[in-house]
């Protein structure tokens, strides 16, 4: 881990709620699909958001959901919008993909929790794995989706690649899968013990899908989360 200048080369909104920021470091970073960074806002206040781009992408990729005017979060936005600059620490976290496993992969996000994942399919994607690469993304309603038809396409390229979007409570003109995206997954997915499972959302959600996934035969030594340290 290293303390790395980073200037802001743009911050864009995906939803009224979620930010996209795009960061060029002012050298090159290293780090592993699914590992994050800390924003240091000071000395003693570091702030971790997952790193929504693949390695060796040019800039590094946020997707930070700010839900409140002074919330945790949308300080980080307002010190962005504030300065067009941050000091970031990467890389860090040991929830990152497993490369060297030949074991199909099963990513689980919920709400920002995507970014997580999306690091780990895009460069997937980029290596052009033949690995089954089984997707789900799950939100609250079809207005905290976004960036749909770019995932799927990148997803849709992998030999054995599938998106399922997910939302708890639909419009009526979603397409797309409904309820708990955890339990949608064990109604397709019977053999868990199968995949290597990666799992990003709020605290309280992946240890629900932690334990509901291995009652029904998941490996836990195959599971991995870096909300697994606080739970």
């Amino acid at each position: 881990m290293k303390e790395i200048q980073c200037q802001v080369q743009s911050i864009s909104s995906l939803t009224e709620n979620v930010y996209k920021v795009l960061l060029k470091p002012a050298e090159q970073v290293s780090f592993l699909p699914g590992q994050y960074l800390n924003v240091v806002m000071d000395e003693n206040d570091k702030r971790p958001f997952s790193i929504a781009s693949a390695p060796g992408s040019e800039l590094i990729e946020l997707q930070i959901g700010a839900f409140g005017a002074d919330s945790y979060p949308m300080q980080v936005i307002e010190r962005i919008n504030q300065d067009m600059a941050l000091t970031v620490e990467i890389p860090l976290g040991n929830a990152e993909l497993k490369t060297a496993s030949e074991r199909p992969i099963l990513l689980i996000a919920g709400g920002t929790g995507f970014s997580y994942i999306k690091s780990m399919f895009e460069y997937l994607a980029n290596i052009n794995s033949g690995r089954e690469v089984i997707v789900y993304w799950g939100l609250r309603d079809p207005s905290a989706c976004y960036e749909l038809e770019q995932t799927s396409a990148t997803i849709s390229a992998l030999p054995k690649g599938q998106f399922h979007p997910v939302v708890e409570t639909p419009h009526d003109d979603w397409q797309g899968r409904v309820g708990m995206v955890h339990k949608v997954v064990m109604k397709d997915i019977k053999n868990l013990a199968d995949f290597d499972i990666y799992i990003a959302g709020r605290f309280n959600m992946v240890a629900v899908v932690r334990d509901d996934f291995v009652a029904q035969g998941a490996d836990i030594n195959h599971m991995y989360a870096d909300a697994f340290a606080f739970i």
